[in-house]
């Protein structure tokens, strides 16, 4: 199996880095989309968890624009980011890969969460914080929308 297999996994923890539920509201909305992905997926195939993330990811859009919004950084954010690569990672992954594209998903998220809250903070410098805020939201959901759209397949018959 080439490391290319898992560019999806990667990819999807790039957009773990700058919104940690932005995956799982992904994959949740591909699923309601019926949709299946490459990786095995248990949990978001439950009605709670599935709409619970893409609760969960609308939530953190309205959020993320507040004041007291706190870094990604900080404890519980990336853990939520570590949360969220890895089941999404596990869910691109080639079938029977599902491991070892979670790990990826999670190294990709983790270090990139540093480089884009610094890129993050001198966009809030020059543009503001909401301006800044929607335009990383436009992109970030754009590229996970669209990683997991690429990763899944139809399963309408």
């Amino acid at each position: 199996m080439k490391i290319t297999s898992f560019v999806y996994s990667a990819l999807i923890g790039l957009v773990a880095s700058c919104r940690s539920m932005t995956p799982m509201a992904a994959i949740a909305a591909a699923r309601i989309a019926r949709r299946d992905t490459p990786g095995r997926l248990l949990l978001l195939d439950r009605p709670l968890f599935k709409y619970g993330a893409l609760a969960m990811g609308v939530g953190e859009l309205f959020g993320d624009k507040m004041k007291s919004a706190p870094d990604r950084t900080v404890f519980l954010g990336l853990t939520a980011r570590v949360a969220s690569a890895g089941i999404a990672g596990a869910a691109l992954a080639p079938g029977g890969k599902e491991k070892a594209g979670a790990a990826i998903a999670v190294s990709t998220a983790v270090p990139l969460a540093y480089a884009s809250l610094a890129a993050r903070k001198k966009a809030i410098e020059e543009i503001g914080q909401t301006r800044s805020g929607l335009i990383e939201d436009t992109l970030i959901v754009a590229i996970g929308a669209a990683v997991v759209f690429l990763a899944t397949r139809s399963n309408r018959r």
